[in-house]
Parts: structure tokens; C-alpha cells; sequence
């Protein structure tokens, strides 16, 4: 049997396949459930475009962490010390100005699913003041999303991914193809109106392509959860079997966004309706979309479909950080003090006392800001989203300088379409940035 190609191939292919499905469960979140929800509901059809743009122009940075992790051997943050110090040190502080936001809006989201799927408010109103309902079901979660990765750790997320995932997909597409009927489908309706230009509108848009289909530092998360996954099978995957579990991973999240905008256009654009500055009543309005669209049988299955999402994009965003910070540490030694590190032996996924140092503190930090940095739900959401899509023109060109390094074999690198790709993407990504600066802050804002 092992003298066959195709089972061998095959073999290879299950062997690499799970880090798309992982990058998947992370993007699909905050970005889908509520991002492009809302831009369905508030502009129609027209945000259609901004979602395939915002997905087409960072798939070469993405695309590029698995890449280089299937070819090296090594996570992309041993791509960044190659590059110098200045990118490790750039790196370390784009994670830590961003991590405590992104951290407490995925909760927070995931708080407010739970409350409204089990519903908990009058109980929390009740107990604990509607003010303080959150932020209690915020630290339960994380209480939750810490015993699960003590217990389980990559392997339990690989294999509980590929459960949820399908769950929420399969009800998402349902909810929207009954919908279908209620879309304006003119070329008109894909044509921006004036609203989106205005100040409120680019800052949307903006807020809704920094996490489309996520942040651009997941790109290392999946060169961390490549490597995890090769350690787990003990079989080192082909790039090509790597690449193709990507693709299928992101393909997948372009298109459940695409129905989320649609489902939310169908359901609420034109229609008067608003979404609520609550994340319980907004997670109730989300359940209620598919439950209008499919019936009350709907509500009990989506509403856990979309807890298990939730939870799972949780449990990812508390467990990469940490473990980024973990794997930061050693590069750092390794980049200042080589000598000294020369002869170390450091696990792959860092020096495990800073995993757990980096945890609580993520945690706690996360619990700050809900308590007391932010009031407003949307405003939390818009304002993660929106770091990201500053940060994300600098780290694609890290991406782009790992991936085309000396340490990646020639014929690993991506082609000149791929890397043309990379270059306008770039372009493009840092010109979208310095225009919302101009607009935000220039004379015009005035």
C-alpha cells in the first residue's frame, strides 16, 4: 500500500490538513457574525465588493505563514529575526499594543452569545447588575477557554474545528439562500452609494476589512499551528498538501462572509432596522436572523452553533498569543544574545513558563478594558478591527521578505504572479492606511 502515490499522497494530504480549518474557526468570529452582519444591514449589496477586495488583497501575506513554516521548518517569527532585530522588536510591539483589544472584543462577542443563547440577562440583571452581565461571562468564558487548553491544547482544537465549523456553515448558507428572494439583485445595489465616502462610512469600512477575513497576525499563528500539527502526526507535509489546506481554509471563510453580508442584506437592509450597542441583544438579533429565515427550530441549533464558534475563536486568541509572546522570548535571546543561546534547546512553542506568565496577564488585561476602557459594544469592535488594519501593510511586508528569504529553497518560493500579487497588496493595504489617516485626522476631518 505504501508503494502507491495516491494513497501516499493522500496519506500526506490528512496529514498536513487542519491548520486552514484552525485559521478558519479563528477568522470566523467577530469578522463574520458581527462585522459583515452589519455591513449587509447597514449598506446591502454593495459591500460585496469590500469583502472579496479585502480578502483578495491579503491572501498572499496569509498564504505566506504556512508557506514558509511547510518550507523552513521553522514559524515565520524565525523569519522576522533573520530580517534584523528592528523586526522582531516592530513585531513584539504591534502584538502587545493590539493583543488586549482583540482579546476582549472576541470575549466579550462570545460573552454575548452565550447570554443570548442561553438567556442569561434577566438572571444577570438580577445578580450581578445588567452593567456587570458581561464582564462576569466574560471572565467565565476565559475560565472555560483556560481548563479546555490545559486538557486538550492543539489537538483538541484541531478536532473540535472540524465539528463546529461545518455545523455553522451548513446553517448560514440555509438561512441565506431562504432570503434570496428579498435581496435587490440590480447592478445598482452593488454600486457604493455616497454614504459609504462619508467619514462614518470609510471608518466602517475600514473597521470591517482589519479583520476580513482577520488580522494579518494570524499569518504567524498558522505557521505555529503548521508546525504543531506536523509535530503531532510525525510526518513532515509537503508544501504543496500545506498550501492546498490553506486555500481550502480561506476559500471557506470568503465564502460564509459573503452569506453573512447577505443574509444581513436580506433580512435588514432598507428595512429601518438597526443592530443593538449590546453584545447580548446584538447576538440575539443575529440568532433571531436565522431563526426568521429557517423557523424556531433554527434558534437552539444556531445559537450553539455560533457559542462552539465563539468559544473556539476564544480559546484560539488567548492560546496564540501566549504562545507567540512564548516563541518571542526565545527569538529575542537567540537575536541578542546569540552566545549565550548558542547551546540552549528551546521546545517550538517557547519557554512554557512564559506561556502561562503571558496568559494570565492577556487575561487580566482583556477584563481591564471591559471593565473599564469601553461602553460601547460597536465602538469596542471598531476600534480592534481598525488597529489591525494599520498594522496590516507593515506585517504583510514582513511576510513578504520571509517568505522570499535565503532560507526558503528556490523552489519554495512563490512564483512572479504571487509575488507580484504580494507587492500591489502591500501597496495597496499601506494607501487605504495613510488615506484613513488624512481623512480621520487632515484638514478635511476638521
Amino acid at each position: 500500500m505504501n508503494s502507491e502515490p495516491a494513497t501516499a499522497s493522500s496519506r500526506s494530504f490528512w496529514a498536513a490538513f487542519g491548520p486552514g480549518l484552525l485559521f478558519a474557526g479563528a477568522a470566523v468570529g467577530v469578522s463574520h457574525l458581527v462585522q459583515s452582519t452589519r455591513a449587509g444591514a447597514m449598506f446591502g449589496l454593495s459591500m460585496l465588493l469590500v469583502v472579496v477586495l479585502a480578502n483578495v488583497v491579503k491572501f498572499p501575506a496569509f498564504r505566506f505563514g504556512p508557506q514558509y513554516a511547510a518550507a523552513t521548518g521553522h514559524s515565520l517569527l524565525d523569519g522576522y529575526r533573520r530580517q534584523g532585530r528592528w523586526t522582531l522588536v516592530v513585531f513584539a510591539l504591534l502584538t502587545l499594543g493590539t493583543m488586549f483589544t482583540i482579546t476582549a472584543v472576541v470575549t466579550l462577542v462570545s460573552a454575548g452569545v452565550t447570554t443570548a443563547w442561553l438567556g442569561l440577562d434577566p438572571l444577570l440583571a438580577s445578580t450581578v447588575g445588567a452593567a456587570n452581565g458581561p464582564v462576569v461571562v466574560s471572565a467565565v468564558i476565559l475560565a472555560v477557554g483556560a481548563t479546555l487548553l490545559s486538557c486538550g491544547g492543539y489537538v483538541w482544537l484541531d478536532r473540535f474545528i472540524k465539528v463546529v465549523m461545518p455545523a455553522l456553515s451548513i446553517c448560514t448558507v440555509l438561512a441565506m439562500i431562504t432570503q434570496w428572494h428579498n435581496i435587490n439583485w440590480s447592478w445598482d445595489a452593488l454600486i457604493p452609494s455616497g454614504a459609504v465616502f462619508d467619514l462614518a462610512g470609510i471608518a466602517f469600512c475600514v473597521a470591517l476589512i482589519g479583520w476580513m477575513p482577520s488580522a494579518i497576525d494570524i499569518s504567524v499563528w498558522s505557521s505555529l499551528w503548521t508546525l504543531a500539527r506536523a509535530d503531532h502526526s510525525g510526518t513532515k507535509p509537503e508544501p504543496r498538501n500545506v498550501l492546498l489546506d490553506f486555500d481550502v481554509g480561506y476559500l471557506g471563510t470568503l465564502l460564509l462572509a459573503l452569506a453573512f453580508v447577505l443574509l444581513g442584506t436580506g433580512l435588514m437592509h432598507g428595512q429601518g432596522l438597526t443592530f443593538e450597542n449590546s453584545a447580548s441583544k446584538f447576538a440575539a438579533q443575529v440568532i433571531d436572523l436565522y431563526t426568521t429565515s429557517l423557523g424556531g427550530w433554527a434558534r437552539p441549533v444556531i445559537g450553539t452553533a455560533a457559542f462552539l464558534v465563539m468559544l473556539s475563536t476564544v480559546v484560539t486568541v488567548v492560546d496564540a498569543f501566549p504562545r507567540v509572546l512564548a516563541a518571542l522570548v526565545v527569538q529575542m535571546r537567540l537575536a541578542f544574545s546569540p552566545q549565550s543561546t548558542a547551546g540552549d534547546s528551546f521546545p517550538p512553542e517557547g519557554d512554557r513558563r512564559v506561556y502561562r506568565a503571558s496568559f494570565a496577564v492577556l487575561c487580566a488585561g482583556a477584563l481591564a478594558i471591559l471593565i473599564w476602557g469601553m461602553s460601547s459594544f460597536t465602538a469596542l469592535v471598531d476600534l480592534a478591527t481598525t488597529l489591525s488594519f494599520l498594522t496590516a501593510p507593515v506585517l504583510s511586508y514582513f511576510n513578504h521578505r520571509a517568505i522570499h528569504a535565503a532560507e526558503v529553497p528556490k523552489d519554495q518560493q512563490p512564483g512572479a504572479g504571487m509575488t507580484t500579487w504580494s507587492w500591489i497588496a502591500i501597496v495597496l493595504q499601506a494607501a487605504f492606511a495613510l488615506y484613513f489617516l488624512w481623512f480621520k485626522f487632515g484638514p478635511s476631518a476638521a
